[in-house]
Protein backbone atom coordinates (compact mmCIF):
# COMPACT_ATOMS: atom_id res chain seq x y z
CA UNK A 1 0.00 0.00 0.00
CA UNK A 2 1.39 3.51 -0.49
CA UNK A 3 1.32 6.82 0.62
CA UNK A 4 -1.72 8.86 -0.77
CA UNK A 5 -1.13 9.36 -4.46
CA UNK A 6 -0.95 13.44 -5.63
CA UNK A 7 -0.82 14.91 -2.11
CA UNK A 8 2.68 16.62 -0.46
CA UNK A 9 1.89 15.78 3.13
CA UNK A 10 -0.96 14.10 3.68
CA UNK A 11 -3.34 15.84 5.35
CA UNK A 12 -5.26 14.57 8.33
CA UNK A 13 -8.07 15.78 9.62
CA UNK A 14 -9.66 15.97 13.25
CA UNK A 15 -13.79 16.66 13.68
CA UNK A 16 -13.79 17.38 17.53
CA UNK A 17 -11.62 19.28 19.45
CA UNK A 18 -12.03 18.19 22.69
CA UNK A 19 -9.22 16.41 24.94
CA UNK A 20 -8.87 13.19 22.95
CA UNK A 21 -8.57 15.28 19.79
CA UNK A 22 -6.54 17.71 20.83
CA UNK A 23 -4.04 14.73 22.03
CA UNK A 24 -4.27 12.73 19.18
CA UNK A 25 -3.26 16.17 17.04
CA UNK A 26 -0.39 16.67 19.22
CA UNK A 27 0.81 13.37 18.91
CA UNK A 28 0.98 13.25 15.47
CA UNK A 29 2.24 16.83 14.47
CA UNK A 30 5.18 15.96 17.52
CA UNK A 31 5.94 12.56 15.71
CA UNK A 32 5.65 12.97 12.02
CA UNK A 33 6.50 16.91 12.05
CA UNK A 34 6.19 18.54 7.97
CA UNK A 35 4.96 14.79 7.35
CA UNK A 36 1.72 15.61 8.14
CA UNK A 37 -0.75 18.55 8.07
CA UNK A 38 -3.07 17.91 11.15
CA UNK A 39 -6.10 20.06 11.50
CA UNK A 40 -8.85 20.32 14.05
CA UNK A 41 -12.06 21.63 13.36
CA UNK A 42 -14.25 22.55 16.01
CA UNK A 43 -16.83 26.04 16.49
CA UNK A 44 -15.73 25.70 20.55
CA UNK A 45 -12.30 26.09 19.59
CA UNK A 46 -13.50 29.71 19.91
CA UNK A 47 -14.28 29.98 23.47
CA UNK A 48 -12.24 30.27 26.10
CA UNK A 49 -10.96 26.90 27.75
CA UNK A 50 -10.39 28.45 31.03
CA UNK A 51 -13.75 28.98 32.09
CA UNK A 52 -14.52 25.11 32.08
CA UNK A 53 -14.44 23.54 35.88
CA UNK A 54 -15.41 20.29 34.97
CA UNK A 55 -12.96 17.86 36.51
CA UNK A 56 -11.68 14.06 35.36
CA UNK A 57 -9.38 11.53 36.80
CA UNK A 58 -6.44 10.76 34.77
CA UNK A 59 -5.50 7.37 35.56
CA UNK A 60 -1.51 6.77 35.33
CA UNK A 61 -1.46 5.73 31.56
CA UNK A 62 -2.77 8.90 30.43
CA UNK A 63 -0.59 10.33 32.49
CA UNK A 64 2.28 8.89 30.98
CA UNK A 65 0.74 9.81 27.66
CA UNK A 66 0.88 13.33 28.86
CA UNK A 67 4.24 13.72 30.44
CA UNK A 68 5.38 12.04 27.02
CA UNK A 69 3.72 15.23 24.89
CA UNK A 70 5.20 17.42 27.41
CA UNK A 71 1.65 18.73 28.34
CA UNK A 72 1.94 17.38 32.48
CA UNK A 73 4.11 19.73 33.45
CA UNK A 74 1.99 22.77 32.18
CA UNK A 75 -1.08 20.78 34.69
CA UNK A 76 0.90 19.51 37.30
CA UNK A 77 0.65 22.37 39.69
CA UNK A 78 -3.43 22.11 39.37
CA UNK A 79 -3.44 18.45 39.44
CA UNK A 80 -4.61 16.50 42.82
CA UNK A 81 -2.81 13.31 43.02
CA UNK A 82 -5.56 10.37 44.78
CA UNK A 83 -3.54 9.25 47.31
CA UNK A 84 -5.73 6.32 48.43
CA UNK A 85 -9.62 5.32 47.86
CA UNK A 86 -12.59 3.72 50.20
CA UNK A 87 -15.63 2.39 48.91
CA UNK A 88 -18.28 1.98 50.81
CA UNK A 89 -22.02 0.02 50.15
CA UNK A 90 -25.05 1.06 52.00
CA UNK A 91 -28.91 2.06 51.94
CA UNK A 92 -29.42 6.24 51.93
CA UNK A 93 -30.90 6.03 55.40
CA UNK A 94 -28.54 3.39 57.21
CA UNK A 95 -26.95 5.03 59.88
CA UNK A 96 -23.55 3.98 59.30
CA UNK A 97 -21.73 3.74 56.10
CA UNK A 98 -19.15 0.83 56.59
CA UNK A 99 -16.12 0.66 54.38
CA UNK A 100 -15.43 -2.55 52.85
CA UNK A 101 -12.67 -2.10 49.95
CA UNK A 102 -10.08 0.63 50.54
CA UNK A 103 -7.04 0.71 47.98
CA UNK A 104 -3.80 2.91 48.54
CA UNK A 105 -3.28 5.39 45.60
CA UNK A 106 0.22 4.59 44.44
CA UNK A 107 1.07 2.11 41.36
CA UNK A 108 4.34 2.83 42.19
CA UNK A 109 7.14 4.74 44.06
CA UNK A 110 5.76 7.83 44.16
CA UNK A 111 3.33 7.14 41.01
CA UNK A 112 -0.55 7.90 42.23
CA UNK A 113 -2.89 5.53 40.29
CA UNK A 114 -5.13 9.11 39.14
CA UNK A 115 -5.03 12.45 39.10
CA UNK A 116 -8.01 15.36 39.16
CA UNK A 117 -7.21 17.34 36.60
CA UNK A 118 -9.73 20.17 35.50
CA UNK A 119 -11.42 20.34 31.87
CA UNK A 120 -10.27 23.89 31.57
CA UNK A 121 -6.67 23.69 32.24
CA UNK A 122 -5.72 20.74 30.44
CA UNK A 123 -7.65 21.89 27.26
CA UNK A 124 -5.91 25.41 27.60
CA UNK A 125 -2.43 23.67 27.90
CA UNK A 126 -3.39 21.25 25.07
CA UNK A 127 -4.47 24.15 22.82
CA UNK A 128 -1.10 25.95 23.22
CA UNK A 129 0.81 22.59 22.55
CA UNK A 130 -1.12 22.06 19.19
CA UNK A 131 -0.45 26.17 17.91
CA UNK A 132 2.84 25.38 18.95
CA UNK A 133 3.67 22.37 17.14
CA UNK A 134 1.79 23.54 13.70
CA UNK A 135 -1.41 22.25 14.10
CA UNK A 136 -4.06 23.54 12.18
CA UNK A 137 -6.72 24.51 14.76
CA UNK A 138 -9.98 25.74 12.61
CA UNK A 139 -13.18 27.39 14.66
CA UNK A 140 -15.93 25.84 11.81
CA UNK A 141 -18.05 22.36 12.06
CA UNK A 142 -17.58 19.36 9.54
CA UNK A 143 -20.51 19.32 7.45
CA UNK A 144 -19.97 15.88 5.89
CA UNK A 145 -17.35 13.80 3.57
CA UNK A 146 -16.84 12.41 0.15
CA UNK A 147 -14.61 9.68 -0.45
CA UNK A 148 -12.74 9.47 -3.51
CA UNK A 149 -10.21 6.75 -3.62
CA UNK A 150 -7.01 8.24 -1.96
CA UNK A 151 -8.26 10.80 -0.36
CA UNK A 152 -11.98 12.02 1.07
CA UNK A 153 -13.33 15.12 0.77
CA UNK A 154 -14.57 17.25 4.03
CA UNK A 155 -16.79 19.92 3.89
CA UNK A 156 -16.91 22.22 6.70
CA UNK A 157 -19.46 24.11 7.62
CA UNK A 158 -18.32 27.25 5.80
CA UNK A 159 -18.25 25.56 2.70
CA UNK A 160 -14.76 25.10 2.28
CA UNK A 161 -13.43 21.28 1.25
CA UNK A 162 -10.51 20.26 2.74
CA UNK A 163 -8.88 17.02 1.43
CA UNK A 164 -7.60 14.27 3.61
CA UNK A 165 -6.29 11.08 3.55
CA UNK A 166 -8.06 10.56 6.76
CA UNK A 167 -10.82 11.84 8.68
CA UNK A 168 -10.82 11.28 12.32
CA UNK A 169 -14.61 11.43 13.99
CA UNK A 170 -14.26 12.73 17.41
CA UNK A 171 -17.48 14.08 17.60
CA UNK A 172 -19.06 13.06 20.43
CA UNK A 173 -21.74 9.90 21.13
CA UNK A 174 -24.31 11.65 18.56
CA UNK A 175 -21.61 11.58 16.00
CA UNK A 176 -22.91 12.84 12.69
CA UNK A 177 -19.59 11.53 10.67
CA UNK A 178 -20.09 8.26 12.18
CA UNK A 179 -24.01 8.32 11.04
CA UNK A 180 -22.90 9.35 7.53
CA UNK A 181 -20.53 6.44 7.17
CA UNK A 182 -23.35 4.04 7.69
CA UNK A 183 -21.80 2.90 10.90
CA UNK A 184 -23.83 0.75 13.34
CA UNK A 185 -24.44 2.07 17.13
CA UNK A 186 -25.41 -0.73 19.79
CA UNK A 187 -26.84 1.44 22.87
CA UNK A 188 -29.41 1.36 26.22
CA UNK A 189 -30.13 3.68 28.58
CA UNK A 190 -29.60 3.23 32.06
CA UNK A 191 -32.48 4.98 33.45
CA UNK A 192 -29.81 6.92 35.17
CA UNK A 193 -28.50 10.54 35.07
CA UNK A 194 -25.17 12.03 36.61
CA UNK A 195 -25.37 14.86 38.43
CA UNK A 196 -21.87 16.78 38.62
CA UNK A 197 -20.38 19.67 40.62
CA UNK A 198 -17.64 21.03 42.04
CA UNK A 199 -18.60 21.01 46.21
CA UNK A 200 -16.25 23.25 49.01
CA UNK A 201 -15.85 21.38 52.19
CA UNK A 202 -14.62 22.71 55.39
CA UNK A 203 -12.11 19.64 56.22
CA UNK A 204 -8.82 18.94 54.30
CA UNK A 205 -10.27 15.30 51.85
CA UNK A 206 -5.87 14.68 52.02
CA UNK A 207 -6.20 12.92 48.60
CA UNK A 208 -8.84 10.56 48.91
CA UNK A 209 -11.42 9.09 47.18
CA UNK A 210 -14.84 7.82 47.79
CA UNK A 211 -17.12 5.97 46.08
CA UNK A 212 -19.93 5.33 47.72
CA UNK A 213 -22.62 2.59 46.48
CA UNK A 214 -26.19 3.20 46.92
CA UNK A 215 -29.65 1.56 45.67
CA UNK A 216 -30.09 4.49 43.15
CA UNK A 217 -26.59 4.54 41.69
CA UNK A 218 -22.80 5.37 42.89
CA UNK A 219 -22.06 8.81 44.23
CA UNK A 220 -18.19 9.61 44.08
CA UNK A 221 -16.43 11.98 45.85
CA UNK A 222 -13.11 13.04 44.06
CA UNK A 223 -10.47 15.06 45.74
CA UNK A 224 -9.33 18.51 43.63
CA UNK A 225 -6.62 20.86 44.57
CA UNK A 226 -7.48 23.34 46.91
CA UNK A 227 -7.28 26.57 46.37
CA UNK A 228 -5.60 29.49 48.06
CA UNK A 229 -7.50 32.93 48.37
CA UNK A 230 -5.74 36.13 48.22
CA UNK A 231 -6.29 36.37 51.83
CA UNK A 232 -4.23 33.43 52.41
CA UNK A 233 -6.81 30.76 53.51
CA UNK A 234 -7.32 27.67 51.84
CA UNK A 235 -10.79 26.47 50.42
CA UNK A 236 -11.10 22.58 50.62
CA UNK A 237 -12.72 21.49 46.63
CA UNK A 238 -13.55 17.75 45.69
CA UNK A 239 -16.16 17.01 42.66
CA UNK A 240 -18.93 15.35 43.25
CA UNK A 241 -20.21 12.39 40.53
CA UNK A 242 -23.65 11.62 41.73
CA UNK A 243 -25.74 8.98 39.70
CA UNK A 244 -29.18 9.35 40.41
CA UNK A 245 -32.77 7.60 39.28
CA UNK A 246 -33.89 9.82 35.99
CA UNK A 247 -37.02 10.30 37.57
CA UNK A 248 -36.14 11.94 40.74
CA UNK A 249 -33.31 14.12 39.19
CA UNK A 250 -35.75 17.06 37.69
CA UNK A 251 -37.25 17.47 41.53
CA UNK A 252 -33.81 17.59 42.94
CA UNK A 253 -32.17 19.95 40.84
CA UNK A 254 -35.58 21.98 40.62
CA UNK A 255 -35.85 22.41 44.81
CA UNK A 256 -34.70 25.75 47.06
CA UNK A 257 -30.83 25.13 46.98
CA UNK A 258 -30.54 24.29 50.98
CA UNK A 259 -33.42 21.44 49.99
CA UNK A 260 -30.63 20.01 47.36
CA UNK A 261 -28.05 21.40 50.22
CA UNK A 262 -29.87 18.54 52.50
CA UNK A 263 -29.80 16.27 49.44
CA UNK A 264 -26.31 16.47 48.88
CA UNK A 265 -25.37 15.73 52.71
CA UNK A 266 -27.16 12.81 52.63
CA UNK A 267 -24.52 11.43 50.06
CA UNK A 268 -21.76 13.19 50.76
CA UNK A 269 -21.59 12.61 54.88
CA UNK A 270 -20.25 14.68 57.36
CA UNK A 271 -16.73 13.39 57.06
CA UNK A 272 -15.33 16.85 55.71
CA UNK A 273 -17.46 18.93 58.05
CA UNK A 274 -19.67 21.90 56.66
CA UNK A 275 -20.12 21.86 52.52
CA UNK A 276 -20.94 23.82 49.71
CA UNK A 277 -22.07 24.30 45.91
CA UNK A 278 -18.99 26.28 44.21
CA UNK A 279 -20.22 25.07 40.97
CA UNK A 280 -23.96 25.16 39.90
CA UNK A 281 -25.17 20.93 39.52
CA UNK A 282 -25.79 20.11 35.85
CA UNK A 283 -27.43 16.89 35.07
CA UNK A 284 -26.93 14.51 32.27
CA UNK A 285 -28.78 11.37 31.10
CA UNK A 286 -26.59 8.23 31.52
CA UNK A 287 -26.12 5.13 28.84
CA UNK A 288 -24.01 2.76 27.37
CA UNK A 289 -23.12 2.46 23.46
CA UNK A 290 -20.31 1.05 21.56
CA UNK A 291 -20.14 1.27 17.44
CA UNK A 292 -20.29 -1.99 15.68
CA UNK A 293 -17.22 -0.72 13.62
CA UNK A 294 -14.53 1.89 14.75
CA UNK A 295 -13.40 2.42 11.07
CA UNK A 296 -15.14 2.81 7.63
CA UNK A 297 -13.30 3.92 4.38
CA UNK A 298 -10.62 6.51 5.62
CA UNK A 299 -12.83 7.54 8.95
CA UNK A 300 -11.47 6.24 12.35
CA UNK A 301 -13.71 7.26 15.35
CA UNK A 302 -12.08 8.48 18.76
CA UNK A 303 -13.44 8.92 21.91
CA UNK A 304 -17.03 8.88 22.59
CA UNK A 305 -18.13 8.67 19.05
CA UNK A 306 -16.70 5.24 19.33
CA UNK A 307 -17.77 3.79 22.77
CA UNK A 308 -19.85 5.93 25.80
CA UNK A 309 -19.82 3.44 28.94
CA UNK A 310 -20.85 4.63 32.83
CA UNK A 311 -18.91 6.58 34.60
CA UNK A 312 -18.85 4.32 37.68
CA UNK A 313 -15.56 4.01 37.09
CA UNK A 314 -14.52 7.00 36.16
CA UNK A 315 -12.89 5.77 32.75
CA UNK A 316 -14.71 7.55 29.93
CA UNK A 317 -11.74 10.35 29.23
CA UNK A 318 -9.01 8.09 29.89
CA UNK A 319 -10.59 5.03 27.13
CA UNK A 320 -10.43 8.23 24.56
CA UNK A 321 -6.70 8.80 25.48
CA UNK A 322 -5.73 5.00 24.70
CA UNK A 323 -7.87 5.99 21.60
CA UNK A 324 -5.80 8.73 20.65
CA UNK A 325 -2.49 6.40 21.32
CA UNK A 326 -3.27 3.78 19.59
CA UNK A 327 -4.42 5.57 16.27
CA UNK A 328 -1.32 8.12 16.43
CA UNK A 329 1.15 4.91 17.34
CA UNK A 330 -1.02 3.06 13.79
CA UNK A 331 -0.70 6.51 11.82
CA UNK A 332 3.02 7.31 12.56
CA UNK A 333 4.64 4.06 11.92
CA UNK A 334 2.67 3.20 9.10
CA UNK A 335 3.66 6.61 7.88
CA UNK A 336 7.29 5.99 8.17
CA UNK A 337 7.47 2.82 6.42
CA UNK A 338 5.59 5.11 3.22
CA UNK A 339 1.74 3.57 4.01
CA UNK A 340 -1.15 5.82 3.45
CA UNK A 341 -2.51 6.80 6.81
CA UNK A 342 -5.77 6.28 5.89
CA UNK A 343 -5.82 2.59 3.70
CA UNK A 344 -8.05 -0.11 5.14
CA UNK A 345 -4.43 -2.08 6.32
CA UNK A 346 -3.68 0.99 8.89
CA UNK A 347 -7.37 1.40 9.87
CA UNK A 348 -7.93 -2.55 10.60
CA UNK A 349 -4.74 -2.37 12.60
CA UNK A 350 -6.15 0.92 15.20
CA UNK A 351 -9.58 -1.39 14.72
CA UNK A 352 -7.89 -4.74 16.23
CA UNK A 353 -5.57 -2.41 18.52
CA UNK A 354 -9.03 -1.18 20.53
CA UNK A 355 -11.89 -3.44 20.26
CA UNK A 356 -10.82 -5.75 23.18
CA UNK A 357 -10.08 -2.97 25.57
CA UNK A 358 -12.84 -1.20 25.12
CA UNK A 359 -15.38 -4.09 24.85
CA UNK A 360 -13.64 -5.29 28.85
CA UNK A 361 -13.75 -1.86 30.02
CA UNK A 362 -17.79 -1.51 28.93
CA UNK A 363 -18.94 -5.35 29.98
CA UNK A 364 -16.86 -4.36 33.28
CA UNK A 365 -18.53 -0.72 33.89
CA UNK A 366 -22.17 -1.95 32.96
CA UNK A 367 -21.45 -4.61 35.10
CA UNK A 368 -20.62 -3.12 38.42
CA UNK A 369 -23.82 -0.53 37.95
CA UNK A 370 -26.01 -3.25 37.47
CA UNK A 371 -24.39 -5.09 40.46
CA UNK A 372 -24.35 -2.08 42.92
CA UNK A 373 -27.31 -0.04 41.80
CA UNK A 374 -30.03 -2.22 43.68
CA UNK A 375 -31.07 -3.04 46.89
CA UNK A 376 -31.90 -6.87 46.50
CA UNK A 377 -30.73 -8.40 50.12
CA UNK A 378 -28.83 -11.33 48.75
CA UNK A 379 -27.10 -9.40 45.98
CA UNK A 380 -26.14 -7.18 48.68
CA UNK A 381 -25.03 -9.91 51.31
CA UNK A 382 -22.69 -11.63 48.09
CA UNK A 383 -21.05 -8.32 46.57
CA UNK A 384 -20.15 -6.95 50.54
CA UNK A 385 -18.43 -10.11 50.73
CA UNK A 386 -17.01 -10.06 47.46
CA UNK A 387 -15.80 -6.33 48.32
CA UNK A 388 -14.52 -8.02 51.78
CA UNK A 389 -12.65 -10.42 50.23
CA UNK A 390 -11.22 -8.27 47.80
CA UNK A 391 -9.29 -6.30 50.65
CA UNK A 392 -7.99 -9.10 52.80
CA UNK A 393 -6.47 -9.99 49.46
CA UNK A 394 -3.09 -7.41 48.58
CA UNK A 395 -2.15 -9.67 45.27
CA UNK A 396 -6.02 -9.21 44.22
CA UNK A 397 -6.04 -5.04 45.15
CA UNK A 398 -3.11 -4.89 43.35
CA UNK A 399 -4.13 -6.22 39.78
CA UNK A 400 -7.30 -3.94 40.41
CA UNK A 401 -5.76 -0.44 40.87
CA UNK A 402 -3.39 -1.37 38.34
CA UNK A 403 -6.52 -2.10 35.85
CA UNK A 404 -7.69 1.56 37.16
CA UNK A 405 -4.65 3.06 36.32
CA UNK A 406 -4.81 1.89 32.69
CA UNK A 407 -1.66 -0.48 33.30
CA UNK A 408 -2.36 -3.44 31.89
CA UNK A 409 -0.07 -4.50 29.51
CA UNK A 410 3.38 -4.05 27.96
CA UNK A 411 2.15 -4.19 24.41
CA UNK A 412 0.09 -1.05 25.59
CA UNK A 413 0.66 2.01 23.18
CA UNK A 414 3.73 3.52 23.59
CA UNK A 415 2.67 6.83 24.58
CA UNK A 416 0.73 5.08 27.64
CA UNK A 417 3.80 3.16 28.78
CA UNK A 418 5.68 7.14 29.03
CA UNK A 419 7.54 6.65 25.89
CA UNK A 420 7.75 9.09 22.49
CA UNK A 421 6.57 7.82 19.38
Amino acid sequence: MSAASGMQGPRIVIAGGGLAGLSLALALKQALTDGVDVTICDPVLTRDPNGDKRAYAIAAAARRMLEALGIWDKVADKAQPMLDMAVTDSRLQDPVRPTYLTFEGDVGAGEPFAHMVTSGDLTAALIEACRTAGVTLKAVGIKGFAVQSARTGVTTTEGETLSAALLVAADGARSRLREQAGIGWISWPYRQSGIVATIHHERDHEGRAVEHFLPSGPFAILPLKDEVLPDGSVKHRSSIVWSERSENVPALLGSHPEDLLAELEKRFGLQLGRIAFETKPQAYPLSFGVARSFVAERLALLGDAAHVIHPVAGQGLNLGLHDAAALAETVTDAMRLGMDPGGADVLDAYERARRADITAMGVMTDGLNRLFSNDILPVRLIRDLGLGLVDRMPGLKRFFIREAAGLRSNTAPRLLRGQAL
